[in-house]
């Protein structure tokens, strides 16, 4: 078993490689190996309260309130080691049993959002948030699908009221940004810039923003990634955040392919239940759309 001081000569180790080849990277476009991370394994604990709500839920009378709330729990248990099938059937029947259950739609309008059913999971949000109106989720689940349904303009209102109840998160910050950009790049730059002096310099995701402003290089971004790991698990979730952040930050440049890897990687980390995770497999289906078209559009014109 390793000692809390191997733990880091270990990742530093790792990491020295990783950052050579990001150089590479850079210099080529074409991606060198990468600091990879160990993908997460499925959660026992998870498992046994799956199991334990299962026999409640199978053995016991409850009332109609109880038993959705119970079944929302399991929903989000499921969706946490990667059964969203089973957590899209609980978080449905949680809502006929419980029609003002404004977690469940939240967490059903997720499900669409990453379906690409922008309509229906419009309609989940407003409910949540009809049903709750100081559901700060909501705001942020809501702004991300109206930005990949192609509605910016409503996604920055979204995006920039979830920003505003926390100015100091950098994940915040990069989404309020990531919609922003796609009315106007420079004032979404300058914005930016603005709301870069508020994060919390201890949170490592700051370096994020300091890579898309310009003030940081990937390799610097991956020294700083480690700081702080502890453990296999945190350098997992890390590692997640930081490949879907780099994919969104190379497709904007235009480097599909490098982009692609990216999200592949967020893909491979198995933490299913981070944002970054859910919308990376979104990432690669546009992508891949992206792609086709190019294709179609060459072979019409030769």
């Amino acid at each position: 078993m390793y000692t809390h001081f191997s733990i880091i000569i270990l990742l530093s180790a790792l990491l020295l490689g990783c950052a050579n080849n990001s150089t590479s990277m850079q210099n080529n476009g074409q991606m060198g190996n990468l600091l990879l991370a160990e993908p997460a394994p499925m959660n026992q604990r998870s498992q046994l309260a799956i199991s334990r709500y299962s026999h409640i839920l199978g053995n016991t009378d409850l009332e109609d309130d109880q038993r959705a709330q119970l079944l929302h729990q399991r929903g989000t248990l499921y969706d946490s080691v990667g059964l969203s099938g089973l957590a899209h059937f609980d978080f449905n029947q949680a809502i006929r049993l419980k029609p003002d259950l404004a977690e469940a739609y939240n967490s059903m309008g997720v499900h669409f959002t990453q379906k690409m059913n922008f309509i229906q999971a419009y309609e989940a949000f407003d409910a949540s948030l009809d049903i709750n109106p100081d559901m700060e989720f909501a705001f942020l689940n809501r702004g991300i699908a109206l930005y990949y349904g192609g509605r910016p303009d409503l996604a920055v209102q979204d995006l920039g009221t979830f920003y505003s109840k926390n100015a100091s998160d950098p994940y915040r910050a990069l989404w309020s940004y990531l919609a922003s950009r796609e009315i106007d790049e420079l004032k979404a730059l300058a914005e930016l810039a603005k709301q870069r002096q508020q994060l919390d310099e201890q949170n490592w995701a700051t370096q994020l923003v300091d890579l898309y402003l310009e003030n940081t290089t990937e390799t610097e971004l991956l020294n700083a990634l480690i700081r702080g790991v502890t453990s296999q698990q945190q350098l997992t979730d890390r590692l997640c955040e930081a490949y879907f952040y780099l994919g969104k930050y190379h497709s904007a440049r235009g480097n599909k392919g490098v982009a692609s890897n990216y999200f592949k990687l967020a893909l491979s980390t198995n933490v299913f239940e981070y944002v970054e995770h859910r919308y990376a497999r979104l990432e690669l289906n546009l992508l891949r759309d992206e792609t086709n078209k190019a294709v179609t559009n060459e072979s019409k014109t030769q």
